[in-house]
């Protein structure tokens, strides 16, 4: 990014301020913060707003009508976070046939015979969704259960109660609560394998941190995809040093603005829909020949974040770290993944992981960005397949798609 960009973006920050300049502002500033949405500080050249919009905008609308991803759905249920905010969940069941044998460790744990089936709990990033997870729930369908679940103020989940009517500030450790009440309702008994992205690998370190013994009594492996256990106050996004600290220096007033503002704000967030589509491929992609398809997936699952949700989550990053709780995934099989080109939670946030897991897995992807299992979903299904079978998930037998195609390889760490 240039340092042209990075100006750009302050300035945008800086018209927010002036009366005048507001709904001048709005539609950029509106875009950017969207694409906070996928973790990302923002800086991409406006000049794609007047290019051709016309024609992206059929294409976009051409996508949304035949574009298959995200269809995916399963048997609904409900859970209650401790705050009384509504949960959305799916489950999507295993096959009885597919039912592996026990492994040594659920044996140790249930005995000889398992009172459930292991279930696979996927937690999405931050102003995704579940749908995030699209390609490894198409692949796992029927092989092992899986639950699928909007974090609070995402997806078909409630706006957060505590935030909307006390004020209260979104907190990891809050979604880390409310991985527990899912599991709670969506999976009782039973062994868990946790996988998380993003915000959602970080959701899981913190119900980790507060409920250990939960991670020692029945998860037999986790696999944390493009996360940070900490000191994410230190990601630069791609910009020159000098645009960073601009960016730092405004956003937190600019969010709270625009959380204020968020009518506005999302008007402007779609006139400006051109800039924004440029702001998600930058932050989420790093190959070039991403089905644009795909792309528009991505986009659509951020645009879907309301602004103030936005605004209200991004403060919870800066406060976030777990290093300490990564000592409660030592005993089991862990896969630590992450894109070489990711500019949200840079791949050496993943190393870090690695190195205070010295069991586990590393494997980084290159070509790849921060969705990368989106970007390169055979890789992380390949992945995904490989830690199952090593934990007694799935029988070494089953057969699970290689669903989704990609030019590039996985090379581990």
């Amino acid at each position: 990014m240039s340092e042209s960009s990075a100006e750009a973006v302050a300035a945008v920050a800086s018209a927010v301020g002036e009366s005048g300049g507001w709904r001048r502002a709005t539609g950029i500033a509106g875009a950017a913060i969207g694409v906070i949405a996928a973790g990302a500080a923002v800086g991409v050249g406006i000049e794609r707003m007047t290019v051709g919009r016309g024609m992206r905008m059929k294409a976009r609308l051409a996508l949304d009508s035949t574009g298959p991803y995200g269809s995916l759905r399963g048997t609904s249920g409900r859970a209650y976070a401790d705050d009384g905010t509504e949960l959305y969940y799916e489950v999507d069941d295993l096959d009885p046939a597919a039912a592996p044998a026990l492994s040594p460790r659920r044996r140790r744990l249930f005995g000889r015979k398992a009172p459930a089936p292991v279930t696979v709990v996927f937690s999405h990033g931050y102003c995704l969704n579940q749908d995030s997870w699209h390609f490894q729930r198409a692949a796992l369908r029927g092989v092992v259960r899986t639950v699928h679940w909007d974090q609070r103020s995402h997806g078909r989940s409630g706006r957060g109660v505590a935030q909307t009517q006390d004020g209260v500030p979104v907190s990891i450790d809050q979604l880390g609560r409310d991985l527990k009440a899912v599991i709670d309702a969506a999976v009782p008994e039973g062994p868990i394998v946790l996988v998380g992205h993003s915000m959602g690998g970080m959701t899981v370190m913190a119900l980790a941190d507060q409920f250990p013994e939960l991670i020692r009594d029945r998860v037999v492996a986790t696999a944390f995809v493009g996360t940070s256990s900490g000191r994410l106050g230190e990601v630069n996004f791609g910009l020159p040093v000098a645009g960073v600290n601009a960016v730092r220096r405004v956003l937190p007033g600019v969010l709270k603005v625009l959380g204020q503002r968020a009518e506005l704000v999302e008007r402007g967030r779609r006139a400006t829909a051109d800039l924004f589509a440029g702001l998600v491929k930058r932050y989420s992609f790093a190959s070039r020949d991403v089905d644009p398809a795909v792309a528009r997936f991505a986009e659509r699952m951020i645009e879907g974040t309301p602004i103030d949700v936005v605004a209200e989550f991004y403060p919870a990053f800066t406060d976030h770290d777990k290093t300490e709780a990564l000592g409660c995934f030592t005993d089991f099989p862990v896969l630590v993944l992450a894109g070489v080109q990711d500019l949200v939670t840079p791949s050496e946030h993943s190393e870090a992981i690695a190195g205070l897991l010295p069991e586990a897995e590393l494997v980084l992807v290159p070509d790849a960005g921060h969705l990368v299992m989106l970007e390169h979903p055979e890789v992380v299904t390949d992945r995904l397949a490989d830690l199952l079978t090593r934990s007694g998930a799935v029988p070494a037998g089953a057969t699970v798609s290689g669903y989704g195609s990609t030019s590039s390889t996985a090379q581990p760490g």
